[in-house]
């Protein structure tokens, strides 16, 4: 028992170690000011491609706005592209062979309020500016995310309307359905398949790839409005291998939900989000990177403004944030227009080393 026991200590004890050394290395890195976002918005999506970042997207008061920027870190200039194939927004996005691949979301429905989910696809081609379109996605969905393995892309989680409902969009004041569901897209051949769901049914959550296993961090649980949903701290691993999900992994530090997020050289960065409880409502400045190789988390220095609906990606060796709304879209709840301040801040900051 006592050998157990000094076992399990000294791995508690080396966690612990990994921890304090990663986070102190990434405590030295400092945010640097880049050129401001042109289109100051929130429910912006972030991609690196062909070392570039395309933000795109836009709440646009719930009308979306369909945005697509480019952003060339040679020159630090920002350039307007062809809007997107169908203005959505709460739209999922992945980077796969130069293209971007962006998937469903959400529109202003024709009668009424609310979110209506969409099952457009869409591939965009950055070295052309043009959109084609794609299979539409079995399940109409908005706020999932996206991950690419292998050369297939996984559509995980999100939020759609109840089954059965004769309203085609969810609000704040009705039911939402939130989703386990993992389908699959082949580009190759255009097609759709359905994978193991995982455990834990969620949206405006993280995501990452990492050595050819995918990671669900975080989000929102109930309903896929803040107002009326919770955030979650649990991480899910799928093998796409296997078509399995792993136990829990270690807990995000901050429970949260509609951040920006990235992935380089085995780590996932999240970053931002929001959160609505009786007691507070507000945006977050915490950065937080979960590496799986340890399964471990460690704490980089905050952004200098708290936001959700940020845009990230990584570019090169540096972590870049852009726009987003610096509070909670809880406050005010859409009653007034001036506590909804979206910045233009493009903030970027040292990884150290290079990307994969």
């Amino acid at each position: 028992m006592l050998s157990l026991l000094r076992r399990a200590s000294v791995v508690v004890i080396s966690a612990f170690v990994i921890l304090l050394l990663t986070t102190s290395a990434f405590t030295q890195a400092r945010w640097s000011k880049l050129a401001p976002f042109p289109t100051p918005d929130e429910e912006l999506y972030g991609v690196a491609a062909g070392g570039k970042m395309y933000v795109m997207g836009g709440y646009g008061g719930g009308k979306g706005r369909g945005l697509v920027l480019e952003y060339d870190p040679a020159g630090d200039r920002w350039t307007q592209k062809k809007p997107m194939g169908r203005v959505v927004h709460h739209q999922a996005m992945v980077e796969y062979r130069g293209k971007i691949y962006v998937f469903g979301g959400f529109v202003m429905p024709t009668s009424g309020g609310g979110w209506e989910p969409v099952d457009n696809a869409w591939e965009y081609d950055p070295a052309a500016d043009s959109w084609k379109a794609l299979a539409p996605l079995p399940t109409k969905r908005g706020s999932a995310v996206v991950a690419e393995v292998g050369g297939k892309l996984y559509l995980i989680g999100g939020a759609t309307t109840v089954e059965g409902s004769k309203d085609p969009a969810i609000n704040g004041n009705g039911p939402a359905r939130v989703l386990t569901l993992n389908e699959v897209y082949d580009p190759a051949t255009n097609t759709w398949q359905t994978r193991a769901p995982m455990a834990l049914a969620r949206n405006h959550a993280f995501a990452g790839a990492v050595n050819g296993k995918i990671y669900v961090i975080g989000g929102r649980v109930a309903h896929a409005f803040v107002t009326v949903s919770s955030n979650t701290d649990i991480v899910e691993e799928y093998d796409p291998a296997t078509n399995s999900w792993s136990g829990l992994k270690a807990k995000m530090p901050s429970a949260r939900s509609g951040g920006g997020w990235a992935t380089a050289n085995g780590r996932i960065y999240v970053a931002g989000g929001e959160v609505a409880t009786p007691a507070l409502i507000g945006a977050f400045r915490a950065v937080e990177v979960y590496e799986p190789a340890t399964n471990s988390w460690a704490v980089m220095p905050p952004m200098p403004m708290p936001r959700h609906g940020v845009a990230g990606a990584i570019i090169g060796n540096r972590l870049h944030l852009v726009s987003g709304m610096i509070t909670s879209a809880a406050a005010g709840a859409g009653q007034d227009p001036k506590m909804e301040i979206h910045t233009s801040s493009h903030d970027a900051i040292d990884l150290g080393g290079g990307t994969n």
